[in-house]
This record gives C-alpha cells, sequence and structure tokens, in this order.
C-alpha cells in the first residue's frame, strides 16, 4: 500500500543533493562511457567550455588537458583572464552565478547558464579549483559538492593569468564507466576545428588547426571529395561542403565554438539555403533536396547572441524563431559562393544528376521489389512483431522523448534462437526478426543490390527506413548471434550494411550487440551464469569443488525461461560505435572487401593461440 500522502511528502532539496539525485537533468544519460554523449564526457565538456570561451574572447591560445582513462580523473589549465579571485567559489558552487548572463563580457559564449560547473562539482568526488590573476591566487577544495577549504593569496613563483579545474567523478553517483580514448581524442579535435588557432594539450599530444573547418572537412574527405570544397567565411558565419560517393548525408555542426552533434535549426537552415540557392542558380533545372544532400558532406558554424539549445547538454540548436533569417543570411552567402567557383558548382551540379538517374532507377527496382513481395506474401514471414513501436515525431509527456523509445529489435540467426527469443521476448515491446542464415556482404555493392536481395529488402521494409530514418519502428536494433565464429561473422556483415547504408543509426546510437552468457555454473542449490572466462572462474570458486560447468555454444542451447532473464531489465547490451568517421571505410575496406591476401597476413601475424586450446 502507498505511503499516506501529505505535508511529509513535499521535499526541498537543496541543490547539490539534487544535482547528485537527478544527474540526468544536468549531464544526460549516465551511460557507461561507451557512447559519445555519456554524462562522463559532458562532465569534460561543461569545464572546456570555459576554456573555450575565454579563446573566444581573445585570451589564451592553449588549453593544458590531462585525463586518466582508467580513474575519469581529468584536469584542465586555460590561460584565459582567470576568474575574479573573490568570486571563484561562487562560481563553481553557486547554482545559477556566472558571467554570461549579459553580452559585456562574453558576446557569444557556449556557457550561459551558470549551471555546467556546478554540475560538474557535485557529481565528483573531489573538485578542485585555482584562479590566477597578476600574481594572485585563489584556490578552494570540494568533496562531493561540498566546500573543504578556500585559500587567497600571493603566488610564490610567477604563474600566467587562467583557470586550473581538477575533478574525479564519483563512483556511487556515476557508476560503472571506462573512459575511451578515442571519444576524448575527437572532442579535442572538434574543439581544435572549430577555433583555429587554438592548441589543446591531451597527456602532452598537442592538437591544433591553422585552417579550422577545412581541416576538418579535408581529414574526413580524406581522398573522396568530388570537386574543392565550397567555402563560405564570414564574422558569425562559416560554411563548407563537398560531396563524395558514400551513401547518405553527414554533417558538422558547431554554435560559438561548441560541436552541436544533434544539429538543430543552423542545419536545417542550410539545408534549406542549399537547395534554394542552387535551383536559383540554374533555373532550368529543378534540383530535389534529396538528390543535393546524398554524399554531402558538410560544417556549418554560427556565432549567435544568447543561444537556446535542448537541454543543458546543449547538443542540438533550437531557435526557430530565427530560422528564416538564418536561411535567407546563407543563401545570400552560398549564391555568391555558387558563382564564385564555377568550375566546381559545374562538378556539384553534375554529381546532383548523377544521383537523380540512380535515384529513379531505384524507384524503378523498388517498385518491382514491392511487387514482387507483395506477389508472395502479406506480411514479413521472418518477423514477430511487437506491440509497440517507436513514434520519433511524438514526445511522451513523462519523459519528454520520444514515445516507444524502449522498443527494439533482435535480428537472430536461424529459427532455433528466434524461437527461442520469441517465446522469451516481452511481447508489447520487442520484435523479432530472423535472419535466414548469413546475410549478403554488402561491401562494394550499390543500393539497388539490397532491394533485389530479399532479406535485406524485408529487413528495410521491417525497420521502415526505406524512404527515411524519421520513420524508424524501434528504439534499439540489437544483434543476436551465437558467440561463435560464424556469429561474429553474422555480426560484421550487419554492422557492413548499416554502416555503408544507414550509418546514421549507428551514430545516433541505436545499433546494439546483445552480450548472452558463454558459462553456467552450478551445484545442487545454486547456478551462476557467466558471461566471461574470469566471471566462469570466480563462479567456480564460489560454488567450489564438484559444481558443473557448461559452455553454452549457441543462442538456441538456452530455453525460454533462461533467456528472459538476459533480455529483460539487466540485459547486456555493447553499442556498436563509430570511433573515428575518417577511418570508417577504411576499416570496412579491410575486413570486408576483396584483399584476401592482406587480410591473410594480418591474421596469421595477429593470431594469439594458447597451448590449452589444442
Amino acid at each position: 500500500m502507498a505511503k499516506e500522502y501529505g505535508s511529509d511528502s513535499i521535499k526541498t532539496l537543496d541543490p547539490v543533493t539534487h544535482i547528485r539525485l537527478r544527474p540526468g537533468m544536468y549531464v544526460g544519460e549516465p551511460g557507461t562511457g561507451a557512447m559519445y554523449h555519456d554524462c562522463i564526457y559532458i562532465l569534460m565538456k561543461e569545464v572546456i567550455d570555459n576554456a573555450i570561451d575565454e579563446f573566444g574572447q581573445g585570451y589564451g591560445k592553449k588549453i593544458d588537458v590531462t585525463v586518466n582513462y582508467d580513474s575519469g580523473e581529468v584536469s584542465v589549465r586555460d590561460y584565459g583572464r582567470g576568474i575574479p579571485l573573490d568570486k571563484v567559489v561562487d562560481c563553481v558552487s553557486q547554482m545559477n552565478t556566472g558571467g554570461k548572463y549579459d553580452n559585456e563580457n562574453y558576446q557569444f559564449s557556449a556557457g550561459m547558464n551558470g549551471v555546467g560547473t556546478k554540475a560538474v562539482n557535485a557529481l565528483s568526488e573531489f573538485f578542485e579549483v585555482r584562479s590566477f590573476r597578476n600574481d594572485e591566487y585563489s584556490e578552494a577544495y570540494f568533496k562531493e559538492g561540498r566546500i573543504q577549504s578556500h585559500k587567497i593569496g600571493r603566488c610564490a613563483r610567477h604563474e600566467p593569468n587562467g583557470t586550473f579545474i581538477h575533478y574525479k567523478p564519483d563512483v556511487k553517483v556515476l557508476k560503472h564507466f571506462k573512459v575511451r580514448e578515442e571519444h576524448v581524442v575527437r572532442r579535442m579535435k572538434m574543439y581544435c576545428y572549430v577555433n583555429a588557432g587554438l592548441t589543446i594539450n591531451l597527456n602532452g599530444q598537442a592538437f591544433c588547426s591553422d585552417k579550422g573547418l577545412a581541416d576538418l572537412i579535408a581529414d574526413e574527405a580524406q581522398f573522396e571529395k568530388l570537386y574543392a570544397p565550397i567555402h563560405i567565411k564570414s564574422k558569425n558565419l562559416e560554411i563548407i561542403f563537398t560531396h563524395t560517393n558514400r551513401f547518405g548525408e553527414e554533417y558538422h555542426t558547431f554554435v560559438n565554438g561548441q560541436y552541436t552533434t544533434d544539429g538543430g535549426t543552423h542545419l536545417t537552415a542550410f539545408k534549406e539555403a542549399l537547395t534554394k540557392a542552387l535551383n536559383e542558380y540554374d533555373p532550368k533545372k529543378k534540383f530535389d533536396g534529396d538528390d543535393i544532400r546524398d554524399g554531402l558532406l558538410g560544417a556549418v558554424s554560427v556565432r549567435i547572441m544568447n543561444p537556446v539549445f535542448e537541454g543543458q547538454t546543449k547538443i542540438k540548436l533550437v531557435m526557430n524563431d530565427t530560422k528564416a533569417q538564418l536561411v535567407a543570411d546563407m543563401k545570400k552567402e552560398l549564391e555568391a559562393a555558387l558563382h564564385r567557383s564555377a568550375s566546381e558548382t559545374e562538378k556539384l551540379i553534375a554529381k546532383i544528376e548523377e544521383t537523380g538517374k540512380i535515384r529513379s532507377q531505384l524507384n524503378t527496382i523498388k517498385k518491382q521489389a514491392r511487387e514482387r513481395s507483395q506477389a508472395t506474401q502479406v506480411r514479413v514471414r521472418q518477423l514477430k512483431d511487437s506491440k509497440n513501436h517507436l513514434k520519433l515525431d511524438k514526445l511522451d509527456k513523462k519523459t519528454g522523448k520520444p514515445e516507444g523509445e524502449d522498443t527494439m529489435i533482435f535480428l537472430t540467426e536461424g529459427q532455433s534462437a528466434g524461437g527461442t527469443l520469441g517465446n522469451a521476448r516481452d511481447a508489447m515491446n520487442q520484435a523479432v526478426f530472423f535472419l535466414r542464415g548469413k546475410p549478403l556482404n554488402t561491401f562494394g555493392v550499390g543500393k539497388e543490390v539490397l532491394y533485389k536481395n530479399e532479406e535485406f529488402f524485408n529487413l528495410i521494409k521491417t525497420l521502415d527506413i526505406e524512404d527515411t530514418l524519421e520513420h524508424l519502428r524501434y528504439g534499439k536494433i540489437i544483434f543476436a548471434t551465437d558467440a561463435d565464429v560464424d556469429g561474429l561473422h553474422i555480426r560484421m556483415l550487419l554492422t557492413t550494411f548499416f554502416m555503408r547504408f544507414y550509418r546514421q543509426l549507428v551514430t545516433d546510437g541505436r545499433v546494439y550487440i546483445l552480450e548472452t552468457p558463454l558459462f553456467r555454473v552450478r551445484n545442487k542449490k545454486e547456478q551462476i551464469y557467466c558471461f566471461s572466462e574470469a566471471e566462469r572462474d570466480a563462479a567456480q570458486k564460489k560454488l567450489g569443488r564438484g559444481c558443473e560447468t557448461t559452455r553454452f555454444k549457441g543462442l538456441g542451447e538456452l530455453n525460454a525461461k533462461e533467456f528472459k532473464d538476459f533480455i529483460g531489465e539487466d540485459m547486456r547490451l555493447t553499442p556498436v560505435t563509430c570511433a573515428d568517421d575518417q577511418d570508417v571505410e577504411k576499416t570496412i575496406k579491410f575486413y570486408m572487401g576483396s584483399n584476401t591476401p592482406e587480410r591473410k597476413d594480418y591474421i596469421m601475424e595477429s593470431l594469439v593461440c594458447d597451448s590449452t586450446d589444442f
């Protein structure tokens, strides 16, 4: 029975307690560190953003960052003006305190709300801040957001102006995380791309970009660009783009020196402005927006006073009232750039026209595939569907997330494992798609091949991503394969398919691998499922001599009752991530291409065998 609701039920929490109780409100999803936007990286971002704001105002051309990838401990030293000495404690502990509420000191800033650093402080086991100004300093030390000491004095030796912050995330609040070096490095690179001339020293390694966004596009495109990038740069706007032969579109967007990975108003404005500019460049031709954007690789950076973001993590700009003006300003700049680079524009138009022809041919193939499908079956026979589905256009009022975000589909090999999954699943939110053996290796094939391949056509239709990813029907796409060589190969084939044709689903954190137990250790009183050899050894030690150990070879060996525990609330999922975009094509080509001799040499050189294996 619920506790009686009365005056005693109403609580008022101080800011530190509230932040530690509800960290997601301030730094996003806790996560494990596997995803680029997990809160362990947002903590780092909140501190570095303040240093970036100083650089943006013309103070300090370098930032020193050290990261302990095991403990998550971070220190950041900038060489800006330093926090005013008598306000150091307030600036890192008092909510809604900061120097960015007007445009006098920070005209264009990433930090605005006086919240970020306070959240870092509250979520840290310890937090140390030291400000240097004219050879004087003010330092404070906190534990779990509570101040322990504060001191002001003169420096024993000369110290450049600036601010030093050192913190360690509190594992009592942010549990089970591992800082991934590739995510940290990518963040540092993005800061440097959009802040040309800034040097960030990460654990002694220097990152710097002289050409800014031009370096970003050069690094991301490598040798795949079809024409010299078209580049626009003014005081508050920078745009650069080119095309490659990749599928889909890829953008990097920034607001006030900050990487907005979810885009937002400025990205929408760019897409609209580019379509209008190209159609006015040659009025005799009518270009379709999808044809213009297919294969597009671009970067957009804007500087805006008082920007409005979706949430404290600031990864999406939401300023619809400024969109019309942004479109007009971008269109004007784009039209001028297209005329200035007439020869490159002709190459751009040739690419768009070629894409239009391919799309027309693809539509014919799609129509034939649909007719073939309708003639043989009314529904997808490989699918056991869920009752609920993802609806990206409708937000759940309680969570603020799209409806059906907790829905998922398991892609599993064969009827045996699929049958077990089908019986164990939650039919409301979990669907199962049966793969018939190993799917097609999609490396090096065109999109038209997907519609001629019945299995992939059915999968595309099941996910409803044929025309747009906005119609995606499930919150998570999960590979559920055996933990043997064939199962790993199927994972690679599926990963290749998603990375080549639907990479946005991977970068959006939609694609996962289901971890299932490799061993079961039991005696007459207890049984323990183990996901690694280390867990098996610990279980054997716990249950003692005489316990029985079973090695699972496939998902079909688990019964529905056992499987239910592994796809419930405690389900272990490993996200499929894209660590560094510029190496993806090279990696896929190496592992899935036709370079068999090189791959064989790599396997032979890297193979590790234990004598107990024979």
